[in-house]
Formats: C-alpha cells, structure tokens, sequence
C-alpha cells in the first residue's frame, strides 16, 4: 500500500466558502510539501488546478528529499517531445521523484486552452501522444505519423541520470479511456468509488491489460475525514455538511454541467445534485460519504470514521485490487497531520520507515532541530 497526498489549490476548512479559504501561496506550497516529505507519504499529486504543476513541483524539489512528484499533464496543449525534455529535467535534478499523471480532460476545461476535440477523439491523441512519449521517456528516438501528431526523428540530448524512466498514470472510466491505459500505463487511477465498483473496473482494466500483454498497478483518488472515534468524525462531517449553502453546490453544477466526463458522471450520480436534510443520507457505502462531491468537481467521495474504520475501509480497497491511495482532507496540511498521526502507523509502510531510517527526524528530537529545518 502507498499512500499519497494533495498538493493543489484551493484549500481551507471549507474552501468552497469566501470565509473557510486559505490563502495559497509559494510559503504555503512549501509548508505542506515538507509535510508530505517528512510525515512519510510516499508523495503528492500536483493536480490541474490554479497553478502550474510544472512549475510548483520544480520549485519545491529543494524543499524536499523523499516524496515523489505525481504532475498532472494534458496532451494537446505541449508537445510530446518538450514535455520529454521537461520531465527528464525534473527526473535528473529531483533524483528519480517525478511521475506523470496523463489527463485526457473534458471539453468544459479544455475549449479555454484551444484544443476542441470530442471525447473519444481526445482519447485517440491520448494513445498517439504516448506512443511518442514513453519511448522518450525510455531514451529512445521516435518517429511518428498518426491522425494528431507527426513527430519527426525526435530525440534527447539528455538521460534520466540513472534513475528509471518516469512512470506513467491514467484515469478514465469510458471504454476508450481504458483502453489507452491498458495499452501505455504503468497505474490505472478511479475516483471515490465504493470497493465493489472498484474491484469491478480493475477486473476490465485488468483484462483489457492482459491482452496487450502487460500488468497494470491500481490507484484511487479520494478524501478522508478521520477523528479519534466515529461519531467524532461524523460530527466533522456534520459540520462540512453546514457550510454547503445553494450557492456553493450551484456553482459545482454549473462547473460540471455538460461534461462529457464518464467520471464526471459516475460521481454525481451518488448524490444526484441533492442535498438531503441529513448527511447520513449520502452514505454510499458503510464509512464512504458523497457528500464532498456536492461543492467540489472530480473525485467526490470521503473515507469517513475512527483509524479503526478508514484502516477497514483501505483494507477493503485493498481486497478490491487498489494498490495506491491518493488522499486529502480540509485543510490540507493540518488533516496531512492528522491522517499521519492517527491511520499512517496501523498501515505496513516501507516509506514510513525509511522516512525516519537516517534518525533525521523523530517526534521526540523535533523542535530540538534548528528553526530552519522545522519550518
């Protein structure tokens, strides 16, 4: 099991409110980045969001020594060749910490950037931007003449120092995203879906894998909301659930009203845009709530319960086939704490152990370190 965490705007106890915002700045990207590095997460996923991915995640790898950078890309809007390049940079200065988190995205988000392509036409460049890309990554040259790109003799003047080739992930529910990820991926992501409807997409992503002779890793994106007991957590919620007026829940509809995103879809249809009178009500599974889901796109689900349940609830992802868990909670350095302190040591974590290895950091010997290093 890997668990990472989230490092993308915005952020606050309710962000979705103008008074439960953070500001989210550089000082602040670097608190939570070193949080991350030291807490032993295996990582972070720097998301499309307000910032750039690329830029933040280069900007923090003097900040850090362990976490991994999963970076979020969108082929169409860069070159297969100079995101190459981009990525063999990061590899070589950040020793061997960059991944990429390939988004094939939806027309709402995309039409902003130019690129107007339906969706299985996104999917059709997706599968041709990695053919160029992988074997790039691998140091290869390529030529390439499909539909959407015409790469000609394309090679680096530079290696990955010795480290291994960034690996690539993916997320897509439809079938021709699957197919994409069945072809080119090393980890297969889903959104907050409950252990049953996970383990039944791995098994087609696994199946469709194995006819292109290959074995993928499987991933989940989701929230967590754990408290020293379940009711404590539950209240948690209850107050989450408070701060989700019409006008935060409109505007989240209005983001993803006419996505032609199969995931889009699969998340808002556990709560159908509804806010029941209790939360309890968006229960979907036993310790799973939908209830995020409401004010924030994406990945909507929330682990919700004493470290005792969210442990049985990762255990039964676990069962399911998920292998990597990409989590975050409100706010995120503070719940990056909790999470860390109350589940991280009921989980079989060989970065957790290496974290502290070198006795570089111990709870004990913390503020006994200079100012610098606490920061």
């Amino acid at each position: 099991m890997e668990i990472y965490w989230y490092l993308t705007a915005p952020d606050g106890p309710q962000p979705w409110t103008t008074s439960g915002s953070r500001q989210v700045n550089y000082a602040y990207f670097q608190q939570i980045a070193r949080a991350v590095d030291h807490l032993g997460f295996t990582g972070a996923l720097l998301a499309t969001g307000a910032h750039d991915p690329w830029i933040l995640g280069a900007s923090l790898i003097p900040y850090t020594e362990r976490m991994k950078f999963l970076i979020a890309i969108q082929p169409g809007l860069i070159s297969p060749t100079l995101l190459a390049k981009m990525a063999i940079t990061f590899n070589q200065f950040s020793k061997g910490r960059v991944l990429l988190n390939v988004v094939s995205g939806d027309k709402n988000t995309l039409g902003a950037y130019g690129m107007h392509l339906d969706h299985d036409a996104r999917y059709d460049l997706s599968d041709e931007f990695l053919q160029v890309l992988r074997p790039l990554l691998a140091e290869q040259p390529v030529t390439f003449k499909g539909e959407h790109l015409d790469i000609d003799n394309a090679r680096l003047a530079l290696g990955n120092g010795g480290y291994p080739p960034p690996a690539l992930w993916f997320g897509g529910s439809s079938d021709a995203a699957q197919e994409v990820a069945a072809k080119h991926i090393d980890t297969y992501l889903s959104w907050g879906e409950t252990p049953p409807q996970a383990a039944e997409k791995i098994a087609q992503v696994r199946t469709r894998a194995e006819r292109h002779g290959r074995q993928l890793r499987f991933g989940i994106r989701m929230y967590v909301i754990v408290r020293e007991t379940d009711e404590q957590a539950w209240e948690a919620v209850e107050a989450l659930y408070r701060t989700m007026d019409e006008k935060a829940i409109a505007a989240r509809h209005k983001l993803a009203s006419g996505s032609d995103s199969v995931g889009q879809s699969r998340m808002s249809a556990l709560h159908n845009n509804h806010k029941p009178d209790n939360p309890r009500e968006l229960e979907i599974y036993p310790g799973l709530w939908a209830g995020i889901g409401l004010v924030r796109p994406g990945p909507g689900t929330a682990i919700v319960g004493s470290p005792e349940t969210v442990e049985r609830t990762l255990r039964a992802y676990q069962q399911a086939g998920v292998e990597i868990f990409i989590l975050s909670g409100f706010p995120l350095l503070e719940e990056a704490y909790r999470f860390s302190e109350l589940v991280m040591p009921r989980l079989d974590l060989s970065q957790t152990a290496s974290s502290t290895s070198d006795n570089s950091f111990t709870w004990g010997n913390l503020w006994d370190r200079p100012l610098e290093d606490n920061a």
